[in-house]
Formats: structure tokens, sequence, C-alpha cells
């Protein structure tokens, strides 16, 4: 399915996406309720978006968020109770509201509102785990902060390429002759495969990414073999073999 998520289709996700407040936890209990929610959030919230989602790389992120949130969920709760501190088992209000309202939701609609909620709650995650780890007041919850945080802060990094890409300042078109735009590139080779095929090619082989970050391959478009890129912005270019 080709997808194209712009500006102007993102406007409407405003009445059922949630900014959180910031995040910062004064005690070990305080960060255990604070990380515990909010990784339950993103276990929850993601496994609708393995149903309910239209973009492939949505999709391919909230796999990842299954995984990895599920495992550092139950670390924290193994750590927790090593110091006898209590788990949330449910999500707060904030966390609950927004789930229900993604909960109703899908296709497009809901990529529109997934994306900026998993955007705010990493900022949040980010800071929450940033902070208890430099200032935390328990030893193996600092431990577990500082050990998570970079994965949070890839996960951040991906959800915000995504956002940028349905804000309209990538799309996932094609451009014949055009130059690929150098820069980090977060697109798995599968999900790279995936965004050329969506652009209309087909046939899609031999791709690797280059040293400015921009997975090159080959492919055929209208019966015609092509060079193919993908740059970290998601833009798909090609040349004339």
């Amino acid at each position: 399915m080709r997808t194209k998520l712009v500006l102007a289709s993102l406007a409407g996700a405003t009445a059922i996406a949630f900014s959180f407040p910031a995040l910062s936890a004064d005690t070990a209990q305080d960060f255990v309720n604070k990380a515990a929610v909010g990784g339950m959030f993103e276990v929850q919230s993601s496994k609708l978006a393995e149903s309910a989602a239209a973009d492939d790389n949505v999709k391919g992120f909230a796999r990842m968020m299954v995984t990895d949130h599920t495992a550092a969920n139950k670390k924290l709760e193994t750590i927790a109770g090593e110091q006898k501190l209590n788990v949330p088992k449910a999500l707060d209000a904030e966390h609950q509201a927004t789930l229900d309202k993604l909960n109703g939701a899908k296709g497009e609609s809901f990529d529109q509102a997934y994306v900026p909620a998993q955007s705010d709650a990493h900022d949040e995650a980010v800071s929450l785990f940033e902070n208890y780890s430099r200032d935390g007041d328990n030893a193996q919850l600092k431990a577990f902060a500082a050990e998570t945080l970079p994965t949070l802060k890839m996960h951040q990094e991906k959800i915000q390429t995504i956002a940028k890409i349905m804000e309209g300042q990538t799309t996932t078109g094609s451009t014949e002759g055009a130059a690929p735009v150098s820069g980090a590139n977060s697109f798995t080779e599968a999900q790279a495969k995936d965004r050329i095929e969506n652009a209309g090619y087909s046939g899609v082989s031999g791709l690797a990414k280059d040293d400015n970050g921009v997975w090159r391959g080959q492919a055929t478009k209208d019966g015609k073999a092509v060079s193919v890129a993908l740059d970290y912005q998601g833009h798909v270019t090609s040349q004339s073999e």
C-alpha cells in the first residue's frame, strides 16, 4: 500500500493526540511509577499499531516498541521487586485516555495520532531516564536508567524521522534524476526496500548503504532497469542504467 502523509492531514490528529507533562522523579518509587506506566503505554499502544497502522514504517517501529519495551518492563519489574518497590499494574488516566482514542482509529488516522503520541512519550521518557540516571536515589535503578537510555534515544530519533515524513517535509514519492540527500539513515534494509516498492518500483535488489547514509540498489520501473536510492528523509530517487 502506497501511503503519503502530509502536514495538512496531521492537523486532524491533534484531537486524539495528547502531550504528556514533562517527567522527572524525586524518589525511587516515583521513578518506578512513571517508568512502568510509560513502558506499559508503549507496549499497549504499539500492539494496536501492529494491526491498525497503515504505514509500513509505523508498523515496523511499533514492532520494535513491543519487543524493546516488553524487555525493559520485565527488567524494571525485577529490580523493583528486589528493592521492595511497588510496580503499577494499570495506566494512569492520561495515558489511558490516549490509548482509548488510539483504539478507535485505523489506517492513516491511526498513524496521524500514534506518531505524535509516540514522539511526545519518548521525549518524556528520555527526560525521565536521563535525569534519574544522573540524580536518582537508588543505585540499581540508576544503573537501569543509564543502561536503557541509549535505546530510548534511538527510539526517539526514529519516531522523529517518521514524524518529519508525515509532516510533509519528506515524501515517499520518487524523482527521476534527482540527487539523494546525505545524512544519518535510520531505515533498515527491509524498510528501505518497502519504501522503494511503495514508490512504484519492482524487482528491488542489491541494496547497500553508502558512506553518505543513502541506500542504493537496482530496480525496475515502467519496464526499464534503473539505479535507485533512498535517503534518510525518505526520498526515493532513480537514474536510468
